[in-house]
């Protein structure tokens, strides 16, 4: 029902119990001063009533008001927040209602809240990524703590402001994968000399970065600028290593091979020495075989050059002495004094000493003996 039918409700109403007083005053003989008394105090508590009618409805204008107001400042702030202008046009207000427009702003603000805080989610997420990967490219590991503690912007939560942020990420997130990539190569190069040298892998680079070998699932490799460049120092320092091996080495080898030929040695003892052999003819960068370049290698070598010396130096020791006889023989028939150079104890220290002037002093003796026969 209308205001207009309950207003004619009630003044019917009034009316029908104004006749019915009248009608009761009649009876009892009422005075015209009370009842005009009685009506002017009807009057007045219907106007209070009215009244209090009226503060009501206006509070619920003015609270309506101040919700509208209020609702709208919030929406206002979310897109200046968001940078979604898009997302709420204003209507006229003039000919909607107080409670429709309080209906229809509700849920825009509602809508607003939401994506604030997915934008939130969205700016804390890529914020900690990036801030953990600049962690991992500096020479600190302490990330994720940074991570946790970061405090994203609330008052610029633009799709602008994100494109910014994914930008930087893609650009860190490249170098990254760029830095892995070389501290990966690297770290195949380290392996491969190392084994090339015979030298503990684990133990090298360790001393660079403890992740470079210990690569489990709670430690990521470490790709700082300093493992890069503790990675590049090491790869120098092997493969100077490689080098001073591989001349030590060929000069061990050139005397080997002067031994084995002078010495007739047989195959057999040469085999064990022809991978070497082939490996030093061969570029650094062919040079791949596990442990052709250990220092046990080396060692293995020296050995058998001072094994095939102390031969060498025996049997140049028997020759002499069964030169020696020879000469002293002819020196009796002849009535001569050997010389006395050639004697034992100082050829054979020649000998030991490595100097050839020993086979001098024979021969020496010898065409001296013949000349004067």
């Amino acid at each position: 029902m209308g205001v207009g039918g309950g207003l004619g409700m009630e003044a019917t109403n009034c009316g029908a119990l104004l006749r019915e007083l009248q009608q009761i005053w009649a009876e009892v003989g009422e005075s015209e001063g009370e009842k005009n008394k009685v009506l002017s105090e009807i009057e007045r508590e219907c106007l209070e009533v009215y009244r209090r009618k009226v503060d009501d409805a206006n509070r619920t204008r003015v609270q309506l008001h101040q919700s509208v107001a209020t609702k709208e400042a919030e929406v206002a702030s979310l897109v200046a927040t968001l940078g979604e202008h898009k997302l709420y046009l204003k209507k006229d207000k003039s000919v909607v209602p107080l409670k429709e427009q309080l209906a229809a702003v509700v849920p825009v603000l509602e809508n607003l809240k939401g994506k604030k805080e997915e934008r939130l989610k969205q700016f804390s997420d890529i914020q900690s990524q990036i801030e953990k990967i600049r962690s991992e490219l500096s020479e600190y590991s302490d990330g994720d703590d940074k991570a946790n503690s970061l405090i994203v912007d609330e008052n610029d939560l633009s799709t602008r402001k994100l494109n910014n942020y994914q930008a930087q990420l893609h650009a860190l997130q490249k170098e990254k994968s760029d830095r892995l990539h070389k501290v990966l190569e690297y770290v195949n190069e380290v392996h491969c000399l190392c084994g090339v040298l015979g030298i503990d892998f684990g133990k090298t680079v360790n001393g660079i970065h403890p992740s470079l070998h210990q690569n489990g699932l709670e430690q990521s490799t470490n790709i700082s600028n300093s493992t890069l460049e503790g990675l590049a120092n090491t790869i120098s320092n092997l493969k100077a290593e490689q080098r001073s091996r591989i001349d030590k080495m060929r000069e061990t080898m050139e005397s080997l091979c002067k031994l084995w030929k002078l010495m007739d040695s047989p195959q057999e003892e040469r085999r064990q020495f022809n991978r070497v052999l082939s490996v030093l003819i061969s570029s650094e960068e062919e040079i791949l075989s596990p442990g052709v370049l250990s220092q046990e290698t080396i060692e293995k070598m020296g050995a058998e050059v001072e094994r095939l010396t102390k031969l060498k130096a025996r049997r140049l020791k028997e020759i002499f002495m069964k030169k020696r006889s020879e000469l002293e023989e002819i020196c009796r028939s002849a009535h001569i004094e050997p010389d006395a150079s050639t004697a034992p104890e100082q050829t054979n220290e020649m000998i030991d000493s490595g100097t050839m002037l020993c086979i001098l002093l024979l021969l020496s003796s010898l065409v001296t003996i013949v000349y004067k026969l």
